[in-house]
């Protein structure tokens, strides 16, 4: 081939090649170009989270679940499926505060039909829509581009056709099953539901809405459902009409909530009412056979004296006429809070005198209690994103115990909750791997980043650090603080700053001089908890965070209020603000007495001491331990045991903090005993040292099963629940660790109940 003739071809490949190389250049930039033209006219969202350029201000929603109540047998034999399909239609109408081309929304695995856009004006005008786009990825965004611009200030509506499938899990809106039992046609049938749940980001599964909780809207609620069948949403009925098998259920409108508590379910259940609130209309909902065998009377009874106690407590009344509570059979969680219509596992809830232990009601009422304070710290006032879901969690999970002292007060259980719900926490935040209870907002995005935070920090260090503050306060100056929260920020969403500026509002009204702020972001914005370590020769003390790995290094530091008390002195209040030791004169044991730090445990820390005072306060324990509060004596052996695990103190001190138990009748300082010394006996009982170990605790507590043994041998129980719980612990470590008239006891009772129940193995 001639060398001249290469050439000329190359030449031609290159022009070629350049042409195409310069028109890609050039598409390049218009496609550049056109998306810039767009991102000016659309805000720029940021990760995860939806626009504030469009706000939603009431929906209409009518849904229908095509739900047969049974599996219904055709005449050739073979059965109708369920569909497991929804339907339904959705229209928003929303608010345009900032121009843009582009609606942002939410829609999860729903098949979306019309998309129809108007905008309000006395004479609708529909936009047209040029093209919409599901994003396949954890944001769940759908996106509707139009034509024309939305105009800053106008109203527009969003009319939204679509179908669903419904869950067989307990999430968004699901198909619950049950067996019906017709003891006279020895008939067993399954039965079925339908139910929704949709905290945190599950709204979007039923219908397209803005699925933010900052994203409030009013919801007009309409359900298609079988004729014989019940529907419950939100809000009280409104009416109802049956066209052939359907009926049409209408709802009042709800108040201005979020829509993860939109709530609705089609049942069989029948209901009771309760009869201890005069203004609001309060029914539980159950399967028939349960409530007709009297097993919802506790909850309904217990439910309306709660919401009375609330309303008068907090200055607010309940925004609804009606109140609905449902059991249903396989709820994932024990409780929702859904505004009107508040959702129960049904096994928690039941009650039956014949049967159930009176401990079952202590753990009805205190979760009755958390879902209707949740009807105001959640409902009524809702956190502005869920990095700050603790304001929800835990100020129901504060509250509810105040509740439970006042509807319940024999129970006597605020004291014993409280501890529980410390221990809790600590566990958990004593870990590396714990998290603040007021993470950054960006770091909290996706469903599964939410999903994190319901944990223990967020219900159980919630409530502890509210303990904490209304301890220091003043409970009276805390109180009004919230009843302000409550009144300034009903229907919308505030920040925890908000709730600060409430506070100190109630402590200047006070004349006090509390920087709550100050105090509280240290607790609420960072990880973990402090240990402080006193010299009671010095008066010295100092903090670092507490760590059961004690070798991690850490520079957290918080403002630590420290209720302090002496054998000479009455407690008084003082405060650590640094991280460097300092010198307290109240710390000091000037005559050879002992101190006593975080008296009544109100303090969301652990204390350490020098030796000798250690050794000052067990021996008091020994020779009159009721010098020390009770809540402290169970403090001392828990905190002892913990310091232990970390490396602070030796575990002979730990065991040396239980010798004291031997004349010990109080719950709370065996629960620490029991609950810490777990773990000895799991690791001892296959070695030699299990027999002393078993003989030490078999001496402790004869002298506490002796003091129960008159309820525990006339098979009674004691009045008080603390003393219940007193009771179980009493016979579970007489028995687990062989004393003799615990055995005996055990045999009798065993063979007594083997007597009478000759169908026990069937």
């Amino acid at each position: 081939m001639p060398k001249q003739s290469f050439i000329s071809r190359t030449a031609v490949v290159l022009v070629v090649l350049t042409v195409f190389i310069i028109a890609g250049i050039i598409t390049v930039v218009i496609l550049f170009n056109n998306d810039l033209s767009h991102l000016r006219t659309t805000k720029v969202l940021p990760s995860m989270r939806l626009p504030k350029n469009l706000l939603p201000h009431s929906y209409k929603v009518v849904l229908q679940p095509h739900l047969y109540t049974q599996v219904m047998e055709e005449e050739n034999g073979t059965s109708v499926n369920q569909t497991l399909q929804f339907n339904g239609i959705s229209v928003v109408n929303f608010h345009c505060v900032e121009k843009t081309q582009t609606i942002y929304l939410h829609s999860k695995d729903l098949l979306i039909t019309k998309i129809p856009v108007v905008k309000n004006q006395r004479r609708k005008v529909s936009l047209k829509v040029s093209q919409t786009v599901f994003h396949n990825d954890p944001s769940d965004f759908m996106e509707i581009y139009l034509e024309e611009p939305l105009e800053t200030g106008e109203d527009y509506s969003l009319r939204l056709e679509f179908w669903g499938q419904m869950s067989e899990a307990s999430a968004g809106l699901y198909v619950s099953a049950y067996h019906e039992r017709d003891e006279e046609e020895n008939v067993d049938t399954v039965r079925y539901l339908a139910a929704t749940h949709l905290e945190p980001t599950m709204a979007r599964a039923v219908f397209p809405c803005f699925d933010e909780p900052d994203m409030k809207a009013v919801f007009n609620v309409t359900i298609i459902h079988r004729n014989d069948m019940v529907a419950l949403a939100n809000g009280p009925i409104k009416g109802s009409a049956d066209i052939g098998d359907w009926s049409y259920t209408s709802f009042y409108p709800t108040p201005k909530m979020s829509t993860y508590l939109f709530a609705f379910t089609v049942s069989e259940f029948t209901s009771i009412r309760s009869t201890t609130h005069d203004d609001v209309k309060i029914y539980t909902f159950a399967r028939p056979e349960v409530t007709s065998g009297g097993l919802t009377r506790y909850a309904a009874d217990v439910a309306g004296r709660i919401l009375k106690f609330f309303e008068g407590y907090f200055g607010v009344n309940y925004k609804q006429g009606t109140l609905k509570q449902i059991l249903l059979p396989d709820l994932d969680v024990i409780g929702m809070e859904n505004w009107g219509l508040i959702t129960y596992k049904e096994e928690v809830l039941l009650y039956d005198e014949k049967v159930s232990s009176q401990l079952d009601k202590n753990v009805i009422v205190v979760l009755i209690a958390h879902e209707m304070a949740h009807q105001w710290f959640g409902n009524l006032v809702t956190m502005k994103w869920w990095n700050q879901i603790w304001l929800n969690e835990g100020f129901a999970t504060y509250m509810s115990i105040i509740a439970v002292d006042h509807v319940e007060p024999t129970f006597k259980m605020n004291e014993i909750f409280f501890l529980n719900e410390l221990r809790s926490a600590f566990e958990q935040d004593a870990l590396p791997s714990s998290h603040p209870l007021n993470p950054p907002e960006a770091e909290i995005q996706s469903a599964v980043d939410i999903n994190h935070l319901f944990d223990k920090i967020t219900y159980s260090k919630g409530a502890s650090v509210l303990r904490m503050l209304a301890d220091y306060m003043g409970e009276n100056v805390f109180h009004e603080g919230v009843k302000k929260y409550l009144s300034d920020f009903s229907f919308k969403n505030p920040e925890q700053n908000n709730l600060w500026d409430c506070l100190q509002a109630a402590v200047k009204k006070d004349s006090g001089h509390t920087d709550v702020a100050t105090l509280m972001e240290s607790w609420t914005n960072q990880t973990g908890f402090p240990v402080i370590t006193i010299n009671t020769s010095t008066g010295e003390i100092y903090q670092k965070r507490f760590l059961f790995n004690d070798s991690s290094e850490s520079d957290v530091w918080w403002q630590i209020p420290i209720r302090v008390m002496s054998s000479r002195a009455d407690a008084s209040l003082i405060k650590l603000t640094s991280k460097s030791p300092v010198k307290k004169n109240e710390l000091i044991s000037k005559n050879g007495e002992w101190i006593l730090a975080n008296v009544n445990r109100t303090g969301y820390y652990r204390v350490n001491y020098d030796p000798e005072n250690w050794k000052r306060l067990l021996t008091q324990l020994e020779t009159d331990r009721n010098l020390i509060p009770l809540v402290n004596r169970g403090q001392l052996i828990d905190d002892a045991f913990n310091l232990a695990r970390a490396n602070l103190v030796n575990v002979t001190l730990a065991l040396d903090s239980t010798r004291f138990l031997r004349k010990e009748t109080e719950y709370i300082p065996w629960e620490a005993a029991t609950r810490n010394l777990q773990y000895f006996v799991l690791m001892f009982q296959h070695t030699e040292a299990f027999g002393p170990l078993q003989t030490y605790l078999r001496n402790q507590v004869e002298h506490l099963y002796d003091f129960y043994s008159n309820f525990t041998d006339d098979y009674a129980v004691p009045h008080e629940q603390a003393s219940q719980y007193g009771q179980l612990t009493a016979v579970e470590v007489a028995c687990s660790n062989r004393l003799p008239r615990c055995l005996k006891m055990a045999s009798k009772v065993f063979g007594e109940w083997m007597s009478s129940n000759t169908n026990w193995m069937s």
